[in-house]
């Protein structure tokens, strides 16, 4: 049995500085990945927000597998990224770490703007809500 209890306070937690900024964040998000090197214009979705008991989290889509099947496939390069990604919502006013962040590289991350993103072909490689 999966101890889900167990994974989430591993998740990174934030408090969003407007409550109506979820769907900003959500839809931020799935601007904000790595771009594929066999497709132009494709980019694939790094990071997710996460509403669970009253919390906020923005976590990987591996920690997401992880939460769904109890395999975590998480490495170093994974953290980092999504670390760069919450201090990038932090420093556009859309959020605040809970706790500090651990930042020792800084990763590449591509951000597709938002008058740009019907140019893009925006991947998702895990959907909440769908298992």
């Amino acid at each position: 049995m999966i101890d889900r209890d167990n994974i989430i306070k591993d998740f990174i937690e934030v408090e969003l500085t407007d409550e109506g900024n979820f769907l900003k964040v959500k839809e931020t998000l799935s601007r904000i990945g790595v771009s594929s090197k066999q497709s132009d214009n494709t980019l694939y979705q790094s990071c997710h927000i996460l509403h669970k008991r009253g919390k906020y989290y923005i976590v990987h889509f591996k920690e997401m597998f992880y939460l769904d099947n109890g395999v975590n496939t998480m490495d170093e390069d994974d953290s980092e990224r999504r670390n760069k990604i919450i201090s990038l919502l932090e420093q556009w006013g859309l959020l605040k770490p809970v706790k500090p962040l651990v930042r020792e590289r800084n990763p590449f991350v591509k951000v597709v703007p938002y008058g740009q993103k019907e140019n893009w072909n925006l991947i998702s490689k895990y959907k909440i809500g769908e298992i």
